[in-house]
């Protein structure tokens, strides 16, 4: 095989990102398998077809289960809302069709593991969509980390924090309805996943999520926020380090506030993906002239 077959569900902004990463993949990485975007599926057959034009599908459909059923199609992306993840990712599975599923998988743990159940029984590939711990200096951190250059690990802070919902004058939108799309669905998770990859498993909890702007604006008058702005969470890894997350859509001023810290008996490393090829170290060795992060 020398090429596949893609089909992406949504054409909102991760399933733009999808489509111009398949485009441009084989030329960056050189790979052997080219990818061949066919069919693109949004929630109306003339958006669809918009998206098909401007991303470059040979086809277009409002239908998701006509895009899984295409026998063009060796691999599936979903880009979709979060209650809707569940129910293509297992028909896509049914079908033989290799599964790219962004975050969060499904709409709790009940979900995504009868979904990860059934992608491990399928031996197609899966994947989940973290794609912020894979940058050039994450994936130097969980080397510098899993190498002992900062010795052994005592404490991690971690925070995604946005503000684009930090205007309590903005409309009322799907961001805040039903509980799938707050933030403890829509941006915990990234950040979540860098402690996991950096740290690993997480033993113990004490969160808090609290909806700062309660009502949002709407054609029919103030409309009930009905999921969380921010939330805070204190941890204790399995290998007994000591952490915190904070996650909020609501920190004004901050448009990629992926950043951790993390501290060990030899060093320290400070992230922040608002300047993301930037990784700070700290290394108690070097001489008291010369300590501080580089």
């Amino acid at each position: 095989m020398t090429d596949i077959g893609i089909g992406i569900v949504g054409g909102g902004y991760m399933g733009k990102a999808h489509a111009v990463a398949m485009s441009a993949v084989a030329a960056v990485f050189n790979t052997r398998l080219r990818p061949r975007l066919e069919v693109i599926c949004t929630t109306t057959e003339e958006g669809a077809a918009e998206k098909a034009r401007q991303f470059g599908f040979a086809r277009s459909t409002a239908d998701w289960q006509t895009l899984v059923a295409d026998p063009k199609l060796g691999a599936v992306v979903i880009a979709s809302p979060q209650d809707t993840h569940m129910a293509i990712a297992l028909a896509a599975l049914s079908a033989g069709k290799h599964v790219f599923c962004e975050k969060p998988l499904g709409l709790g743990v009940e979900q995504s593991r009868v979904m990860l159940d059934a992608a491990r029984a399928s031996g197609l590939v899966h994947m989940t969509g973290f794609n912020y711990i894979r940058t050039p200096a994450s994936q130097l951190a969980r080397q510098i980390i899993a190498s002992g250059e900062i010795g052994d690990v005592t404490w991690f802070r971690g925070e995604h924090t946005e503000d684009f919902c930090a205007d309590p004058l903005q409309p009322a939108s799907w961001r805040t309805r039903g509980r799938a799309n707050g933030n403890m669905g829509d941006l915990a998770p990234h950040i979540i996943n860098a402690a996991l990859a950096l740290i690993g498993p997480i033993r113990s909890i004490c969160a808090d999520i609290e909806t700062v702007h309660r009502t949002r604006p709407s054609p029919s008058g103030p409309e009930p926020v009905t999921n969380d702005d921010q939330g805070h969470i204190m941890c204790r890894f399995e290998n007994g380090v000591m952490g915190h997350l904070f996650i909020s859509r609501v920190a004004t001023g901050r448009k990629m506030g992926y950043a951790y810290e993390v501290s060990g008996t030899k060093g320290a490393l400070r992230f922040d993906q608002e300047d993301q090829n930037a990784l700070w170290l700290y290394q108690a060795s070097s001489p008291a002239s010369r300590q501080g992060f580089t």
